[in-house]
């Protein structure tokens, strides 16, 4: 079989086409500036390794999905004879609410319910909407599949994902955690399975996403039981334009006392803090470090914050787990920074977290980097939320 996963963004798509028979990804590319001056395709054929740019007018989200199925059955640039060929499409969905603990197949009723969700994620659900519907009229007879980024995080007990707010703006607002980023948590703590030689259902494993957007989550026995990010992305650790978690009074003393508006706040929290806030430099951790090493005071301090902040979480949920048998590094940031691990890890000898510095000297690879004699495993795990949406694609229209 043959899927194609889809990514909606706003203005943008990404897409990957995989073969399922042996995992490859035959096919991958960005439509981008969708509805806006100087749309274009980039397309990737990545059996011949080739790239083809289309540069044409995209008014919206079904002419973008026209493009890409244009391309993948182009006799020039294509990998594919027909539509026939794509077995079923996989899309990415930011926010379903607490509707959905699974990726399912997508029907009336799901389209609803991620509609539902549309103040959740104003941002990311119509779009995602947007995409599905676009594959919809295109493909009307090939199975449509939605993965969830909050799914995972949907076994959370009820004591990890309530805030201590009056019950009601739970029960009429459904106010309370969600956490994010779940299909690369889920991707990676079942590749810590194969690593740890143990069922992931024996296992405690705290798992960090680090990149730009970073979100740490405990998972125990495979199911995911706490997890850093909260009603929205803005919270847990210090990101690169997201503050992470502040005193929530902060909010009123700006709007009270400084002269803000709610919206020049939620700004503020999502655009202008985390490390470029601080450092006044840059949301790039790359800038940052290189900064920090020419003696710029705040560049370190916050390297040092995010550092903090992610070392503190794999203690948090430890606890919380009663336990812990692997660490796991993984995004942007988790899997190709060594200082960053090291870092982070240091002072952790306490819970047998003990990391090798020859074996933690590599990018972008799957590596167990811990000494030898440490009791908790580190891990190296490169993400691939495309390929899990693809499993998840596969196992429901499979079953």
């Amino acid at each position: 079989m043959k899927i194609l996963v889809i990514n909606a963004g706003s203005s943008s798509l990404k897409y990957q086409f995989i073969n399922m028979d042996n995992q490859e990804v035959i096919a991958k590319g960005l439509c981008e500036r969708i509805g806006i001056e100087g749309s274009r395709l980039k397309h990737k054929n990545s059996v011949k390794g080739t790239e083809t740019v289309f540069e044409k007018p995209m008014k919206d989200h079904s002419d973008a999905i026209g493009m890409v199925i244009d391309a993948l059955v182009s006799s020039e640039c294509g990998v594919i004879a027909s539509m026939d060929e794509i077995g079923a499409v996989g899309h990415r969905v930011v926010h379903g609410g607490e509707n959905f603990a699974d990726s399912c197949l997508i029907d009336e009723k799901v389209m609803n319910a991620i509609r539902d969700c549309i103040p959740l994620a104003p941002l990311h659900n119509p779009a995602n909407i947007i995409g599905i519907e676009a594959c919809k009229n295109l493909m009307p007879n090939v199975p449509q599949v939605a993965v969830f980024d909050t799914a995972f995080h949907q076994t959370m007990p009820k004591k990890a994902y309530m805030y201590a707010l009056p019950y009601e703006l739970y029960e009429n607002n459904k106010i309370r955690k969600y956490g994010f980023h779940g299909t690369s948590h889920k991707f990676v703590s079942k590749e810590a399975e194969k690593l740890m030689g143990k069922p992931l259902k024996e296992l405690k494993i705290v798992t960090c996403h680090l990149g730009n957007g970073s979100s740490v989550t405990a998972v125990k026995n495979g199911k995911c039981v706490d997890t850093s990010m909260g009603f929205t992305p803005l919270d847990g650790v210090v990101m690169g334009t997201r503050s992470g978690s502040i005193d929530p009074a902060v909010v009123t003393y700006l709007i009270n006392n400084c002269g803000k508006t709610a919206k020049e706040v939620d700004t503020m929290l999502n655009k202008e803090s985390g490390v470029f806030g601080v450092s006044g430099i840059s949301s790039d951790f790359r800038d940052l470090s290189a900064a920090a090493a020419d003696g710029n005071e705040r560049a370190n301090l916050a390297v040092e914050m995010f550092h903090y902040s992610v070392k503190k979480l794999i203690g948090t949920y430890a606890a919380a787990m009663g336990g812990i048998d692997a660490v796991v590094f993984t995004g942007g940031i988790g899997e190709n920074d060594a200082k960053y691990r090291l870092a982070i890890t240091d002072g952790l000898e306490f819970m047998g977290i003990k990391v090798d510095a020859e074996k933690n000297n590599i990018r972008g690879v799957v590596k167990d980097v811990s000494t030898d004699d440490a009791k908790v495993r580190t891990l190296v795990i490169p993400t691939n939320e495309e390929l899990m949406i693809a499993l998840d694609t596969q196992r429901l229209v499979e079953r």
